[in-house]
């Protein structure tokens, strides 16, 4: 009787797991946004949201919860039940540079993180005043080396200000870092002639460089722009080596079902494949990328390993 008992239990539990997959999902999904309404990553969210809701077939609704550059929300998914219906998105601060900025962080994004899918990226610029006499990166640092020069970031431990810290590291050049509260205020600063230089991510930077506020000499990525396609790339201009992009992606708790992992991955690449999600990420200066959960986190281990190097080399701290 026992064994019987046994068998029937362990055929429940069998029939069980794929029926609660099949069943998923059964009620409204949400969404972390750990940074205020209004920014790319907000964006983002938002389309996702709104076609998984179309797809799915449930309200998925978008929770900002900002604070700490992004840490507190991406905390805050990190911590949620996994069962599917605290989804985050994941960006470059928070994600692959978090570990190794802070030393009280209180979540570990390899461990506790479950990759989805890289929604997007956008290429950073490195933009100057148009009072500033330097026309190419290489004329930027020869004025750097001659006089005392400030190059405005985004947040602290912003991939701007890495990639800030980076350029330094390559050319020996020591151009003081300033970061901001946000990358629009760094580009209006920059556009406003309070400081010098600039890496932005492109969407900040994008209506000054239109209204020629700001003017552009390289893009960090490894190809260039279709919005800027005069502008070349930092490799063109002499340093392959600084090379970094603004992304969002979207992560699960640890331990979230494969199969609810998959059934999300695929609903969100079919949304970042419809035509009015690509034209809004174009229009703000982004592209829509996707793949698998897989990719998502081999790119996730890749860009981790490349700004532990480069905050290390810094020696960049946050308390």
């Amino acid at each position: 009787m026992k064994i019987f008992l046994t068998v029937a239990v362990l055929a429940l539990i069998a029939w069980g797991a794929p029926a609660t997959a099949q069943s998923y999902p059964a009620k409204s999904i949400r969404i972390i946004v750990p940074y205020p309404p209004g920014g790319g990553t907000d964006l983002a969210a938002r389309l996702i949201a709104q076609k998984l809701t179309e797809s799915l077939g449930k309200p998925v609704l978008v929770e900002n919860r900002a604070g700490a550059n992004g840490n507190i929300g991406t905390d805050a998914m990190a911590k949620a039940a996994a069962d599917g219906y605290t989804l985050g998105m994941a960006t470059p601060g928070p994600v692959t540079a978090g570990k190794s900025l802070y030393p009280n962080l209180p979540y570990d994004p390899e461990r506790d993180l479950a990759p989805v899918i890289l929604v997007n990226a956008s290429p950073n610029v490195l933009a100057v005043h148009p009072s500033i006499p330097a026309r190419t990166v290489k004329e930027l640092i020869t004025l750097a080396k001659s006089g005392k020069l400030h190059i405005a970031a985004s947040t602290i431990a912003s991939v701007q200000h890495l990639l800030a810290e980076m350029l330094n590291h390559a050319t020996g050049v020591r151009m003081e870092v300033i970061t901001y509260k946000g990358g629009a205020q760094a580009a209006t600063d920059v556009a406003g002639g309070q400081v010098e230089a600039l890496w932005s991510v492109l969407p900040a930077a994008l209506p000054f460089i239109q209204s020629g506020r700001l003017r552009t000499l390289a893009v960090a990525s490894d190809r260039r722009t279709r919005l800027l396609p005069q502008v070349p790339t930092m490799g063109e201009a002499g340093w392959p080596a600084v090379v970094g992009t603004a992304w969002n992606g979207v992560v699960l708790p640890a331990g979230t079902p494969k199969t609810i992992v998959d059934t999300l991955a695929t609903e969100i690449g079919r949304g970042l494949n419809a035509v009015d999600v690509k034209e809004r990420f174009t229009a703000s200066g982004m592209e829509a990328i996707g793949g698998t959960p897989e990719e998502f986190g081999a790119f996730l281990k890749a860009e981790t390993a490349k700004w532990a190097k480069v905050i290390k080399a810094a020696n960049i701290r946050v308390e």
